[in-house]
């Protein structure tokens, strides 16, 4: 027989073979009750592949060919297969969700053949990194400060890049760092830790490492790897026990190339009892009162990173019993709290602040915390929430406490609402706390004694002020300790403004007061202001006048 022939014939026997398979696979699919997919003509996307290696797939027997979020599209050849068994309960352990499809084993090669125009990495991951608590344990043995850290990130820079990332975010964990800051400069890579609201270098990364790490990051938070030009966000778990830790990440193309940001999301860092927030005595006994109200706003102030979220969540643990119901909407979910139905914001399938406050107040809740109010509608629904039985807390965009409603009528809410549904509105930001393992008796210069006396003059006449001759001063030692990884500060707590809504405030409201009207009320009603607040806790010990400074300024 010639060869063309030979040929024609093998093709058709191939044919019919790939037939008779994909019959006998839809075949299966009706008893599985799957859909049945052919990969032969089915696209693959190349961004899918990446969650799962080409080693995982073929084990299992599977391929993930379509994401849309956090849901998958997975073709496997046999769903009762142990490997494919263990690999969905992972997927879903992280947060995915998935649709099945029924697919031959001579289609999934369609699929696994599209790894040849996936990036070669050393490991693939789906969204976390796996980091032992024993890891975890060991490395915090290791290290205690930030020049041990130092020291073991440079090690393993050098030695063992592989593990670079690990050890990276381990040594974060170690020294409870809030973020992690990869930043390419113009002669090196610039590695920084914010530690207590302060960054400090780390070390440099060489440039082929940083381009290992960028793409690893990357891979494991979902990011487009080719995309170079613009700026992404997105997240993975490290998985530790007895909690897992979301890592936020955030990339910013820059002339040196991208930055990286890693938020770290660690549960014990808003684990912050409400008698440890920082509110002065007085104030603290008024907010339990406010927290216990069965209806009305309590809205808090201030910049990113200035504690707000962690200021709710503690309100909301401080609340919390069996007989409530409690639910929150927020942008993201940042950490997730026992007993509390979390929601999150989906702007893209229209579940925003708005509609999603309207679902909630359905669900019958006594308290609704809205992560922010951003708009009018927004604004209106949590206005109509409090006034209708129901207890809400949210933030706001404002300098101050007094700020607060003259900025809810620039939203366009009308006083008559404003004034019966506000309960509480209060600011804050975050000082760092002297290390009272080694912080030291200083001296304040003549200008920072007269400015301290310039705002103890204007103290309400309740608030006892120790006189100029009992004032005693600590500073942060220069070198710091242990302790406190040689910088002379430990923790932070807050320094807050707090406004109480009463009659004469509420009578306020209704006529559109200006910020410095509501002030003078404010004073009247014997509450301090940011400032004054700031001062106590430098007069007590707790921070240092240069701190003080740094957070509210002159």
């Amino acid at each position: 027989m010639p060869k063309f022939q030979e040929e024609k014939s093998q093709r058709k026997t191939d044919a019919l073979r790939k037939h008779e398979e994909e019959e006998v696979t839809k075949l299966l699919a009706d008893r599985y009750h799957i859909p049945y997919v052919d990969l032969a003509v089915f696209p693959v996307e190349i961004d899918a592949l990446k969650i799962l290696s080409e080693e995982i797939s073929r084990s299992g027997e599977l391929a993930i060919v379509r994401t849309t979020g956090k849901n998958l599209e997975i073709a496997l050849h046999k769903p009762d297969k142990p490997e494919a068994m263990t690999i969905l309960d992972r997927l879903k352990a992280d947060d995915y969700s998935y649709d099945l499809f029924l697919a031959s084993k001579s289609s999934l090669e369609h699929a696994w053949e599209s790894y040849k125009k996936v990036p070669a990495f050393n490991e693939m991951n789906i969204g976390s990194i796996q980091i032992s608590s024993e890891r975890i344990l060991q490395m915090q043995q290791q290290v205690a400060t930030i020049g041990q850290v130092k020291g073991l990130i440079q090690n393993t820079l050098t030695s063992r890049t592989s593990e670079a990332l690990e050890v990276i975010l381990g040594g974060a964990l170690s020294l409870d760092a809030s973020d992690v800051h990869i930043e390419p400069q113009m002669d090196m890579i610039r590695l920084r830790f914010r530690l207590d609201g302060v960054l400090y270098d780390i070390v440099p990364i060489p440039p082929k490492l940083f381009h290992f790490l960028l793409s690893r990051i990357k891979l494991i938070s979902e990011l487009k790897i080719n995309v170079h030009d613009r700026a992404q966000d997105g997240r993975f778990t490290i998985k530790t026990k007895p909690t897992d830790i979301e890592v936020r990440t955030s990339t910013l193309p820059g002339p040196n190339g991208e930055n990286i940001v890693l938020r770290i999301l660690n549960p014990k860092a808003i684990d912050v009892r409400f008698n440890d927030l920082g509110m002065q005595p007085w104030v603290s006994t008024a907010m339990q009162t406010e927290m216990n109200r069965p209806n009305g706003m309590i809205l808090t102030t201030g910049p990113t990173g200035s504690g707000k979220t962690t200021t709710l969540y503690t309100f909301l643990r401080t609340i919390y019993n069996p007989t409530i119901k409690i639910i929150t909407l927020e942008d993201p979910i940042e950490y997730h709290l026992s007993g509390i139905e979390q929601t999150q914001v989906d702007s893209e399938k229209g579940y925003d602040f708005a509609n999603g406050l309207r679902s909630i107040v359905r669900q019958d809740p006594d308290v609704i915390l809205v992560g922010e109010i951003r708009d009018l509608e927004t604004a209106e629904i949590a206005m109509q929430a409090a006034l209708t039985g129901h207890l809400v807390f949210s933030t706001l965009h404002t300098n101050d406490a007094a700020g607060t409603v003259p900025r809810l009528i620039d939203l366009g809410v009308k006083p008559a609402s404003i004034a019966p549904a506000l309960n509480v509105t209060m600011a804050q930001r975050l000082v760092r706390k002297l290390c009272l393992e080694c912080r030291k008796e200083g001296q304040l210069t003549g200008e920072q004694k007269k400015a301290i006396e310039d705002e103890t003059i204007n103290f309400p006449k309740s608030v006892a002020v120790p006189p100029v001759s009992e004032w005693k001063i600590f500073t942060a030692h220069e070198e710091g300790c242990d302790q406190c990884n040689h910088t002379g500060y430990k923790g932070r707590l807050g320094i807050f403004e707090i406004i109480f809504i009463d009659e004469i405030i509420e009578k306020l409201i209704i006529a559109s007061p200006s910020e410095f009207d509501i002030k003078k009320a404010a004073v009247v009603q014997g509450q301090i202001t940011m400032r004054q607040d700031g001062i106590l806790k430098v007069l007590a010990g707790i921070t240092d006048y240069i701190e003080y400074e740094r957070v509210v300024g002159v």
